[in-house]
């Protein structure tokens, strides 16, 4: 398995990973921010450029505040409203809002602990990432600390909008409900990925792709045929929260489009 596709099975999805990640963020310097190059940014030791387009390529469905609904993304089912509910997410947003208003400057944020995922490639929304926090979801679910922080760049700078809560993969919708009701949120995995064949990987970018989160394989049959190797899920659930929005339905939705979006400043 190469190291772009380990890396792929293993970001946010488990406890090893995070580790590894938490030891690049602890050998960071981020004084000169921003100008410094983190192209290689979260990406293992000998990966080239093609490698992180690749990478990139797999982030997308979940860089944008409009996320692709298709064969590749399982989302939870709306419940219907019980008491309570929406007292108990508002207070998660309150809480979300307060704890993470002094990442309005990102240079905050990288003092923290938190890295920019694939900086230099261009993405309508960046994640920023502790691993520390990442690893603490999977065990328990603390509002004050997102897995992950969502900007949007403009020019050399970032503009926070949001952020991403995670939860271990084998949870069900129960389980999530206990985090953020499911009433109110969905939550959303990735699922049905095929790893492309050793020597093939330029066959998992758009926008023919056939492998990958963006590729026209979806089954393991499919992708056994093709002489790909296939995963039913290869990341953590996740949902997204943007606790600045000035109306309700904005904070914990899936549908808005970005950049052309008019968030609260």
């Amino acid at each position: 398995m190469s190291k772009t596709w380990r890396l792929i099975l293993l970001i946010t999805g488990t406890f090893v990973f995070a580790v590894l990640a938490l030891s690049l963020a602890n050998s960071q310097d981020h004084s000169s921010m921003p100008g410094m190059d983190h192209s290689q940014t979260n990406m293992p030791e000998g990966a080239d450029q093609g490698d992180a387009q690749q990478m990139s390529h797999s982030m997308q469905s979940m860089s944008s505040k409009h996320m692709d609904m298709g064969p590749h993304m399982k989302m939870t089912e709306l419940r219907a409203s019980r008491p309570r509910d929406q007292e108990r997410a508002d207070k998660i947003v309150a809480e979300l809002r307060q704890s993470i208003a002094k990442y309005q400057d990102y240079h905050v944020a990288l003092n923290d602990g938190y890295q920019i995922f694939l900086p230099n490639v261009k993405m309508p929304m960046k994640h920023f990432t502790n691993w520390h926090y990442a690893v603490e979801a999977q065990f328990h679910f603390n509002p004050d600390h997102p897995t992950s922080l969502l900007y949007e760049q403009h020019g050399d700078t970032y503009k926070l909008i949001g952020a991403m809560y995670t939860a271990p993969k084998r949870y069900t919708e129960d389980d999530l409900d206990k985090r953020v009701p499911l009433s109110v949120a969905q939550w959303h995995e990735h699922v049905n990925l095929c790893r492309p064949p050793s020597g093939r990987e330029q066959e998992a970018l758009p926008p023919h792709a056939r492998f990958g989160l963006a590729g026209s394989i979806t089954t393991k049959e499919q992708c056994e045929a093709a002489g790909g190797t296939f995963y039913p899920i290869i990341y953590n659930w996740m949902v997204h929260v943007y606790p600045f929005e000035k109306n309700p339905q904005d904070v914990w939705s899936m549908e808005r489009q970005m950049p052309g979006h008019q968030h609260a400043d």
